[in-house]
């Protein structure tokens, strides 16, 4: 969105933020001294609102899809997420579901992940906790997403530390 105003002395601003950019910015124009950039913090309701209409798009080619557990949620606090497993590693041909929480500090720090179905992995503890030592989680910036963490989940799936562990019995759930 872009505002044109008329400052001090003729000088003409334009303001304008581009919202969905990864890191979005503000981009003020000075008609007398060029062009500043500054970025913005956008709050979180319209960083996850954001989140949401991406992950309700449905497109899970990607191997991943989201979205907010109940949709009456208005504090999009709880989220369900989907791996369908790697091709060519332990996890193939099986959907895994993960509760994510995204706590009132979300994005400056990161959501809980809980697998829900049985999962063997290093990152993952033996209640299904996803370790917050985990490296993406322990560098967590403000710019990763849920999709983000869940396509690095993915990805550490079919890691050479990962992609031949023995896996409980497809389908069952941690209690």
């Amino acid at each position: 969105s872009s505002l044109l105003v008329s400052g001090c002395f003729g000088a003409r601003v334009a303001v304008s933020i581009n919202w969905r950019a990864k890191r979005p910015t503000q981009t003020i124009q000075d008609s007398r001294q060029g062009v500043l950039t500054m970025a913005v913090v956008v709050p979180r309701n319209f960083r996850l609102l954001d989140e949401l209409e991406k992950g309700q798009k449905g497109d899970a080619t990607s191997g991943v899809s989201w979205g907010l557990e109940r949709g009456d949620d208005i504090t999009l606090t709880h989220w369900n997420g989907t791996i369908f497993g790697p091709m060519g590693t332990a996890f193939d041909n099986r959907i895994y579901s993960l509760a994510i929480t995204c706590g009132p500090s979300y994005p400056d720090k990161p959501p809980a992940v809980k697998f829900c179905t049985q999962i063997n992995m290093g990152c993952v503890d033996g209640g299904g906790e996803l370790k917050t030592t985990w490296p993406p989680l322990a560098h967590w910036r403000r710019d990763f997403t849920v999709e983000y963490l869940l396509l690095q989940i993915r990805q550490e799936m079919a890691s050479s530390a990962n992609r031949r562990l023995p896996q409980p019995v497809e389908g069952v759930c941690y209690g």
